[in-house]
């Protein structure tokens, strides 16, 4: 099969919670492109395992541009700071608002603290990931592109699971909404949607041949078998690059045939 290569020489990726898992894979993607990367999260090394190299180093490593910015996206005010040194690169072409978080819980059971952690994390980064980004590029008077990660769950529900549902839901219509309100000022706004993705970070860090085809998704994979983070940037790639030139408002499904039957 044919190779797809992307060019994004001379451009500015942010990149939240890129640090492991899909967004590492969408930061290294990037920079393969030819992007200067910005690896937006809590911390530069992968959640729980500090052998792993630092995102922005092997991008550096591969020849090419990148550099951490410590974000907490449950703060505005941190996402503001970002976007805003992303201005020593030139200032943001593309924000991929990738940053998430997710509890466990049935809807009988959810807590103060876990709705505020989660809506402040999987909404809040979003939203104002794609107000500070936005804001940015008008001010700059330029074009660009927002990816937002959103999830199979935003139109499937999961039992146990109504915090993570609720909140991927939500950034549906956050990317909805604000394709519809950028698509004259020259910034498309859309997302990913990944189905079940082997990360570091999933249950008990099984590698893919270790899931069974359904696993907790309740009915079988038709590919037969779950995604590698790799899998899934490449549909960040595309949304933000000039192929996707007439694409706004839309999320893309990179879940194996799941959600189709």
């Amino acid at each position: 099969m044919a190779n797809v290569t992307y060019d994004f020489d001379d451009e500015t990726v942010i990149v939240t919670g890129g640090s492991s898992g899909i967004g590492r894979a969408i930061a290294v993607a990037f920079g393969r492109a030819g992007a200067t990367v910005i690896n937006a999260d809590l911390r530069a090394g992968h959640h729980g395992d500090e052998e792993m190299v630092p995102t922005h180093e092997v991008v550096d490593a591969e020849g090419g541009r990148a550099t951490f910015v410590e974000t907490d996206v449950s703060d505005r005010e941190a996402i503001e700071s970002v976007v805003e040194a992303a201005r020593e690169f030139g200032g943001v072409d593309v924000m991929v608002n990738n940053a998430g978080a997710h509890v466990y819980g049935s809807v009988l059971d959810v807590t103060d603290e876990e709705y505020d952690l989660m809506e402040s994390v999987n909404v809040g980064g979003v939203l104002f990931g794609c107000q500070a980004a936005a804001s940015d590029m008008l001010d700059r008077g330029v074009e660009g592109s927002i990816v937002n990660t959103a999830s199979i769950r935003t139109d499937t529900a999961l039992a146990d699971q109504v915090l993570y549902n609720l909140t991927k839901g939500a950034v549906k219509m956050i990317t909805r909404t604000a394709a519809v309100e950028l698509a004259d000022r020259g910034i498309r706004v859309n997302g990913i949607s990944p189905g079940r993705t082997v990360t570091p970070l999933a249950e008990g860090s099984r590698k893919a041949e270790e899931w069974s085809e359904g696993d907790d998704l309740a009915k079988p994979i038709p590919i037969g078998r779950p995604a590698t983070p790799d899998e899934i940037a490449p549909g960040a790639l595309f949304l933000a690059s000039d192929a996707a030139s007439y694409v706004t408002g839309e999320l893309l499904t990179i879940d194996g045939a799941w959600s189709v039957y």
